[in-house]
């Protein structure tokens, strides 16, 4: 028993020492893991510092200049300061653009203003800002690719200008080209027409040049802006041509004012000349009161009788509705028509009833239209206390002839309201309003062509309402 005790004794001491070796050995294994580890993460710490020191100047290199592939107007200024930026586009574009031109060529004359007269200018400054402020609001990492990886980036200059300089030359260009045209002009002496021709007027088209002189100012540095002025040519209202178109008369019609008091026919002798030449183009309208004006002193009108609230009166201008009842019969006898008349308020003595053409400045007036193909020439004169109107057009117009009658269909006789007046003696009478008949009365247009009756047709209707009187008398004894 004590050989096999002491046989195992050894046996235990020989396997203790082997375990105690082996575990010394993994410690030792273990220290030299974490040297490693440590070793390599020191490498990796290293590494890392130096990339992030490198990005860190690289950005750094470039923060107070332009990134790469930066151009301007195709001017690259990479790695450039703001100064430096700014003094090459300025010896690129600041003066040039300044001695540019814009010559403006008319038929007469040649215009021009320089760029520098427009206050013309580059946006340096700001667009240089703009370069230099590319990219620099990323991220460190996002900065480095710009630098190293970059991308081109293009920026455009902007171009202003003071357009008040160029809208005062156009406004000038016109004052110096623009002319009106020239009617034709006729007059009627010795029986005969005299036409004085036409002349064409011209206007600087100033909307399309603006437009055109606008759309040339790109700022861009390639000479001289040349434009040709567009004009346009104005054709006159009344030519030559129609007005020789007028040579026969086709109306004509007069009353009498020799029983007129001067003041009256003064009146009559102006409305009259101011009529007197009037041409009517083809679709022209005609106002009495237009042509006429307005009855002041100031243009040679008297006071003389008018009739105002049914009665006989005095004003400025008194007898002119002589004038238009003598036009209005002629315009009637031409078949020229009427777009507004009205009659008095009782029958004229001058006109036969139904044929009168009251008017009243401002209130009331006489007009019609030129519905022909030709133009109408209205002449208008005095004599011998006889108004005239002869109105002309083409001979066309002469192949029908008209003739206006007149039927009084009805008749409303006035009554008479009498007052007595204890203060007048009996048997004595006084007019306080003297009394009118009324009528009712149709006017007719008669159409004959080449002497033959065509047919008739109603030209108007009109009713002068009846005035009753009003007669004092008296009663005293």
């Amino acid at each position: 028993m004590c050989n096999l005790r002491t046989y195992c004794s050894i046996i235990n001491w020989k396997e203790g020492r082997n375990i105690m070796s082996r575990q010394g050995n993994n410690n030792s294994d273990k220290k030299t893991s974490k040297k490693i580890r440590n070793l390599i993460f020191s490498i990796f710490l290293l590494i890392v510092s130096v990339g992030i020191s490198y990005i860190y100047f690289t950005e750094q290199k470039f923060n107070n200049v332009i990134y790469p592939q930066v151009k301007i107007e195709g001017i690259d200024l990479s790695g450039k300061t703001k100064e430096e930026a700014i003094k090459i586009l300025r010896d690129n574009f600041g003066d040039a653009i300044l001695q540019k031109k814009i010559n403006i060529k008319t038929l007469n004359r040649n215009y021009s203003i320089s760029f520098s007269e427009l206050n013309a200018k580059y946006s340096i400054i700001e667009t240089v800002d703009e370069a230099l402020a590319y990219g620099k609001t990323s991220n460190i990492i996002s900065k480095f690719k710009l630098i190293k990886n970059p991308n081109l980036k293009e920026l455009k200059l902007k171009f202003t200008y003071n357009q008040k300089p160029l809208e005062d030359l156009v406004k000038s260009i016109e004052k110096d080209i623009n002319k009106k045209p020239q009617d034709a002009t006729i007059s009627f002496a010795g029986g005969k027409f005299q036409v004085n021709e036409d002349v064409e007027g011209i206007e600087l088209d100033s909307d399309k040049l603006k437009k055109e002189i606008l759309s040339s100012i790109n700022g861009k540095i390639n000479g001289d802006i040349n434009i040709e002025a567009p004009m346009k040519t104005l054709k006159p209202k009344i030519t030559a041509a129609s007005l020789k178109q007028v040579n026969t008369k086709i109306a004509s019609y007069s009353t009498d004012f020799s029983s007129s008091s001067e003041p009256r026919s003064t009146n009559i002798r102006v409305a009259t000349a101011s009529i007197n030449g009037k041409v009517l183009m083809p679709g022209e309208s005609f106002s009495f009161n237009e042509v006429v004006g307005e009855r002041t002193k100031e243009r040679g009108y008297k006071e003389a009788g008018v009739i105002i609230n049914q009665q006989l009166d005095s004003g400025l201008g008194g007898g002119i509705c002589q004038v238009s009842s003598t036009l209005y019969n002629a315009l009637l006898s031409g078949n020229i028509k009427t777009t507004e008349r009205i009659h008095h308020t009782f029958p004229s003595s001058y006109v036969g009833m139904g044929l009168d053409a009251t008017v009243d400045w401002g209130n009331i007036d006489l007009k019609f239209k030129n519905t022909f193909d030709y133009p109408i020439y209205l002449e208008g004169y005095t004599k011998n206390k006889v108004v005239y109107f002869n109105i002309y057009s083409n001979s066309e117009l002469a192949k029908r002839a008209y003739s206006i009658t007149t039927e009084v269909y009805d008749k409303i006789e006035p009554t008479i309201k009498y007052i007595d007046d204890p203060t007048m003696l009996e048997g004595n009478t006084e007019i306080v309003k003297k009394p009118s008949t009324g009528y009712r009365v149709k006017v007719y247009r008669n159409i004959f062509e080449n002497g033959k009756f065509i047919s008739k047709e109603l030209v108007s209707n009109d009713y002068y309402v009846p005035i009753n009187g009003v007669t004092k008398r008296g009663t005293k004894k």
